[in-house]
């Protein structure tokens, strides 16, 4: 099941909303990990955008819950147009609301990204021997995002492979790429015995610093081209 709500607007166009919420993680005293707001704000889109993409979707509107206080918001705003600019998109509107009546302790910021995609999109796979799967990106959580960041996958770089005919992507978020793994596959529950690979699976990848693709086996040398150092490949068991 894909962390993503689609709805049909008619037989060709649906439109697909995805979220994401971070706390404790910002610039105020009680802040578990700090960093800048263009920051927060930067990762927390990728991850809702990154479920948007891999569903099908193309961006058209991002919203921003600021639970921060008033200063932060340009920060916000200016971190999710690095997401937008990244994704090499310009028609993308942002808005969104900032609580300015109290002021919380920690940092809180939520992101909403809609987009549309065509109502007819099967992201569906069933797996088999004829497929491949790899985990591209490293699973990172915590400090580890800012002080590894060489390791988290570039958003262009997701949609590179995204485009990419009869590849099914799927992010990893924090409950890892084992649990993400058994998401994805229609026709099969797999165990930790099934799995071969060189990164833990059972690990937080934080905000989606890493995604799963499954693909046809003529594209690897393609993908592993595409991918450099961030490739890692999965071997299943049946």
């Amino acid at each position: 099941m894909r962390d993503i709500v689609t709805i049909p607007l008619n037989e060709k166009v649906s439109l697909i909303i995805s979220s994401d919420n971070s706390g404790g993680i910002g610039m105020k005293a009680e802040d578990l990990v700090k960093v800048s707001y263009e920051t927060v704000a930067y990762y927390s889109f990728r991850v809702a955008a990154m479920e948007c993409i891999a569903g099908g979707g193309e961006l058209i509107s991002v919203v921003v819950h600021n639970f921060c206080g008033n200063e932060p918001w340009e920060e916000l705003v200016k971190g999710v147009q690095k997401g937008v600019k990244e994704l090499g998109l310009s028609e993308v509107s942002v808005t969104g609301s900032t609580e300015s009546n109290f002021s919380l302790k920690q940092s809180a910021v939520g992101i909403i990204v809609i987009g549309k995609k065509a109502t007819d999109t099967v992201m569906e796979v069933s797996l088999s021997d004829s497929l491949k799967v790899a985990v591209i990106g490293m699973p990172l959580v915590g400090n580890e995002v800012v002080e590894h960041s060489e390791n988290v996958v570039p958003l262009a770089l997701f949609q590179e492979i995204c485009r990419l005919k009869d590849v099914v992507v799927l992010p990893v978020g924090s409950k890892g790429i084992f649990y993400e793994l058994n998401q994805l596959f229609s026709n099969k529950v797999l165990e930790k015995g099934n799995l071969i690979m060189d990164i833990d699976v059972f690990k937080s990848s934080g905000p989606s610093t890493c995604f799963i693709a499954v693909y046809p086996g003529g594209l690897e040398e393609k993908i592993k081209s595409a991918s450099g150092n961030y490739f890692h490949s999965v071997h299943i068991e049946f």
